[in-house]
């Protein structure tokens, strides 16, 4: 079971795939997505599918930075209802805030967040994107989301804001100039987080054309009445331990109930009343795992099957066929 993601997150993506000698729409429906839901203010998706997309247009296209291409076709609008709040704060402080706490509303699978500066130096500060589940996003997704983030300061701040450079947690998959041309400043890979590194005092700077304090708390008056903040659901707790079990500890119901303090029983009618399933669970890690695994490092086969916490080789092949429709070695020859 996966988080879903606003289907606009992928808005403009089948024109982008068209300018490039792709068809678009018929990527979307390789992946069950309908291309009109795109353009709907109401339609979710799959987040593992929104990511799964993204890769394989870039590797089948060639285009490494199409994560980034498809940010700067993008605007605040995608987040549907919290593109008001945003856009009506006095500052960007206050809509970084915004953006904080009500983003589950565009998708629960990721956050933003003020953090110290990893470079340690005084006047700055991080803002970080990330991902909510134990897996990292992958690279064409962070480059989308924290593309976006960039591209809505921009926008906010009518203009340049003073960043000092970027970190992104992945490899170099472009040219550097792909990567500096978009953002505008240095930008350093293979770091342990996705951050734009912004001045301390940008929190302050006022948002052109903002300000409207009565539009604005009725934004979020509505955000708050129509989606309430998340608790922690069982499902992802439950899902977090199997990602954190996965391959060093058992991973049944009874290891997992001991390690939540509930009885087995107790735990299968708490995922049923959430609409999920143990098992269903596991196997949505172990296939994350998986592909993961095969398809970003260089792991042989055996090892990967006792990462997994499968029994035999032929087991993680039998899943491999199941879950991707190809074989362990078709799918790292694919890299996607």
């Amino acid at each position: 079971m996966q988080a879903m993601v606003r289907a606009a997150a992928l808005r403009g993506l089948p024109a982008l795939v068209s300018t490039l000698g792709g068809d678009g729409t018929a990527l979307l429906a390789r992946f069950g997505i309908d291309a009109a839901a795109l353009d709907s203010d109401d339609a979710v998706i799959g987040s593992a599918d929104t990511a799964r997309v993204l890769e394989t247009a870039a590797s089948e296209l060639g285009c490494g930075d199409l994560g980034l291409r498809l940010a700067g076709q993008q605007s605040a609008s995608v987040l549907g209802p919290l593109a008001l709040a945003i856009e009506s704060s006095a500052t960007l402080g206050e809509a970084l805030d915004c953006t904080r706490r009500f983003l589950f509303v565009h998708s629960p699978a990721i956050s933003v967040d003020q953090v110290e500066d990893p470079s340690g130096r005084p006047g700055v500060i991080g803002i970080r994107y990330a991902g909510t589940a134990a897996e990292p996003l992958p690279p064409q997704a962070t480059d989308l989301g924290l593309g976006l983030l960039h591209r809505i300061t921009l926008l906010l701040a009518g203009g340049a804001y003073g960043l000092r450079s970027v970190h992104l947690p992945h490899g170099m998959l472009a040219p550097v100039s792909a990567y500096t041309g978009f953002f505008g400043a240095d930008v350093r890979f293979h770091q342990p987080a996705a951050i734009l590194r912004v001045p301390a005092t940008l929190a302050q700077s006022p948002v052109p054309g903002g300000g409207n304090e009565v539009l604005r708390q009725m934004a979020l008056d509505y955000l708050s009445s129509h989606f309430p903040a998340p608790g922690p659901a069982v499902a992802d707790r439950v899902r977090k331990l199997l990602s954190q079990s996965l391959g060093s500890a058992p991973v049944d119901l009874a290891s997992i109930a001991r390690h939540t303090r509930t009885h087995p029983r107790t735990l299968q009618r708490q995922l049923a009343a959430e609409g999920a399933a143990f098992e269903e669970l596991l196997d949505d890690v172990r296939r994350a795992a998986a592909h993961r695994l095969i398809t970003q490092t260089d792991v042989p086969l055996t090892q990967i099957t006792a990462m997994v916490g499968l029994a035999e080789q032929s087991a993680l092949s039998r899943a491999s066929r199941r879950w991707f429709g190809v074989s362990p070695r078709e799918l790292r020859r694919s890299g996607i």
